[in-house]
């Protein structure tokens, strides 16, 4: 019976449809094409974008009308590094010993609501305890409002290496940490360690393949993986459908990471014109992080902010990344925005918009870096990144135009992710 009434009900027109979202924008980047659009409309349906048309398009009896028409709409925006359970302040170190899973996750699910306000609706995740994969998942069953998160649970590092996580501890606290948390001398570990990542539901693979800033050892940029604990890393990652990041200032760690076909180059401080060729040949992507650089340089000159033995690292690495990331755009290298936020607070990535315009970036290929080419990168590029039918629905919008005054990024007012206005 319940059929026959079905095709009855269809036959004379009584099923209702489903209602539609009409976003009537003043201004749109499409994530496409290298011009803004004016006066376009985007239709939503649930979660996907079902039309984009010319002109302010009159609603049905039953859409509802989202006014952008006196605002600059855009793709969600895309953030390819970040770390959502934590934030810089000078008792960070301390808080380690301190808090529990839950505190982290506490913080983390604060971190986690700021980034989405900011108009990040998706983010990579690149390192943490695996509050960060716990918190993905959270967020996609609806219990706290985020963005979409790739997590890779905890870094993999070798032993003393930047995400060891016992570095600085006192001699009976710092044990013998292995694949499972993190920490491998050779291939076989590197494989556990991966498939561990799989086992832990981590989405992607990064690893610490230099010495790092803000982890409490001497060295900030040395190699610290073999090219058989990189090629290992690779390899299973790939055959567990998992794309890899990896951690990286000094130019011989990354140019070893790059030759076994890491995914891509996250910081890249001291990032050689042959790495970055080689880079181009490869294919690989380049996070820069400009934001972090920026802020450790500036907090490496207050007394007592970090630990001594990071003060000349930070000081050294800082102003290096912006030089680094405008030599490799010239260059033709394929970027992908990122942020390093944790190291800087939470909802303040939109900073890394004018520091890439400043180091000679079009405002324009800036925010493609945070849409179209973000989603390359995650090889989500069949859902994400650009307005355009069959997407889903991840739109933000600014008062300005990003193309005339790029720090409006820094001031994201609407946010619409999986068709749900977050922030109006």
């Amino acid at each position: 019976m319940k059929f026959f009434t079905l095709v009855l009900f269809i036959l004379f027109g009584y099923v209702a449809e489903a209602q539609r979202t009409l976003l009537h924008c003043g201004t749109l980047i499409d994530g496409l094409s290298d011009r803004a659009m004016k006066e376009m409309t985007i239709v939503v349906e649930g979660n996907r974008i079902i039309g984009v048309e010319k002109g302010f398009s009159a609603p049905g009896k039953d859409d509802k009308v989202i006014d952008l028409t006196r605002h600059s709409v855009m793709p969600g925006l895309m953030d390819m590094h970040v770390h959502l359970e934590g934030e810089t302040s000078p008792d960070s170190y301390l808080k380690r010993f301190q808090q529990d899973p839950a505190d982290i996750a506490y913080d983390a699910a604060v971190h986690a609501k700021t980034t989405l306000m900011a108009g990040f609706t998706t983010v990579r995740d690149l390192g943490g305890t695996g509050v960060n994969t716990a918190l993905r998942d959270a967020v996609n069953a609806g219990k706290v409002p985020g963005p979409r998160i790739f997590s890779a649970g905890k870094s993999i590092a070798t032993t003393g290496g930047h995400a060891d996580p016992t570095n600085g501890y006192r001699s009976d606290l710092v044990g013998d940490p292995g694949p499972k948390e993190g920490v491998i001398n050779g291939p076989y570990d590197a494989r556990k360690a991966v498939r561990q990542r799989y086992k832990d539901g981590s989405n992607v693979i990064k690893i610490t393949s230099t010495g790092g800033v803000l982890s409490l050892a001497k060295d900030g940029s040395g190699p610290q993986f073999q090219m058989d604990e990189l090629e290992a890393i690779i390899e299973t990652a790939r055959e567990y459908g998992m794309t890899t990041a990896a951690h990286a200032h000094g130019d011989e760690g990354m140019r070893r990471a790059v030759e076994a076909g890491i995914t891509s180059i996250e910081h890249g401080t001291f990032m050689s014109t042959a790495t970055m060729d080689l880079m181009k040949e490869k294919g690989t992507y380049y996070v820069p992080t400009i934001s972090a650089g920026m802020f450790v340089a500036e907090k490496a000159k207050i007394p007592g902010y970090y630990p001594p033995i990071i003060v000349p690292k930070a000081l050294e690495v800082g102003p290096q990344i912006s030089n680094t990331f405008a030599q490799a755009y010239k260059r033709g290298v394929k970027i992908a925005f990122g942020t390093d936020a944790a190291v800087f607070p939470h909802g303040e990535n939109g900073k890394e918009f004018g520091y890439m315009v400043d180091a000679g970036m079009p405002p324009m290929e800036t925010i493609k870096s945070a849409t179209i080419e973000a989603a390359k990168l995650l090889e989500m590029e069949e859902q994400l990144g650009t307005i355009e039918s069959g997407k889903l629905a991840d739109i933000v919008a600014t008062m300005d135009n990003p193309l005339e005054n790029i720090s409006t990024m820094e001031n994201v007012v609407f946010v619409m992710k999986d068709g749900v206005v977050y922030k109006d």
